[in-house]
């Protein structure tokens, strides 16, 4: 059974630029490790500072516990934060199976995998 978490907050204005740097580490590291077992996509909204991660993530480990840019994404969050991320488990409605894209396409960061379904 997978298990899918949103996660939404909103960083600092002077911050946000980072938070993007930071997240697009974690998107390279997926794509150069393809963990498999995990769909993973992260917008960051039309106002610049808002951000929402999406993770789908099947079996009983999570991927991104084991990815190193992630750790290091999620060190210093709260700093970069004025709303701290607010996870909430989603149950799986239904799934848009998407093109392939690398790094940002318009507004919306993807890891780039051979198949890719965003909820």
């Amino acid at each position: 059974m997978s298990r899918t978490v949103v996660v939404r907050y909103t960083t600092r204005v002077d911050a946000a630029d980072e938070n993007q740097r930071l997240v697009e580490q974690v998107f390279a590291q997926l794509a150069a490790e393809d963990p498999g077992g995990l769909r993973y996509a992260t917008f960051r909204l039309a106002d610049g500072v808002t951000f929402v991660h999406i993770a789908v993530a099947e079996g009983e480990v999570n991927p991104l516990s084991q990815s190193a840019a992630f750790a290091e994404f999620q060190r210093e969050i709260s700093a970069r934060c004025v709303e701290p991320p607010a996870p909430a488990d989603r149950v799986l409605g239904g799934s848009v199976y998407g093109g392939h894209f690398n790094g940002w396409h318009k507004s919306h960061l993807h890891a780039g995998t051979r198949e890719e379904r965003i909820a």
